[in-house]
């Protein structure tokens, strides 16, 4: 199980930090990442973290999100500052599990006004 929190209104230019546990597993966690979909868009990613620390980041975040990792807890964090109306989605965790199977949240928004 997957969950997520943290989203909400926020102006432009302003910052939010999302949270993400996954429950435990007999299976090892793997990467974790945020994916985001806004409106009339498909599904892309944001961030992701490797079990080593090596992330990704979608251009368009690029310096300014911030992924992070605490694996003591299983979750996986992201800080998100200088926020614009483009970033304005449902923002869902994704846990990559061993043997190839993973998870996701339910998502939290993300609404960013101008």
């Amino acid at each position: 199980q997957v969950e997520e929190s943290g989203g909400g209104l926020v102006q432009a230019g302003g910052s939010l930090r999302l949270s993400c546990e996954a429950s435990s597993s007999i299976f090892r966690i793997n990467g974790m990442g945020w994916y985001r979909q806004g409106p009339g868009r498909q599904r892309e990613l944001v961030a992701s973290i490797s079990s080593r620390g090596s992330t990704e980041y979608a251009e368009s975040v690029k310096g300014r999100f911030t992924i992070s990792r605490d694996t003591t807890k299983n979750a996986v964090y992201l800080q998100m500052t200088s926020l614009k109306p483009e970033d304005t989605a449902v923002y869902y965790c994704h846990v990559e599990y061993g043997m190839g199977s993973d998870s996701w949240g339910q998502g939290t928004p993300v609404t960013v006004s101008s």
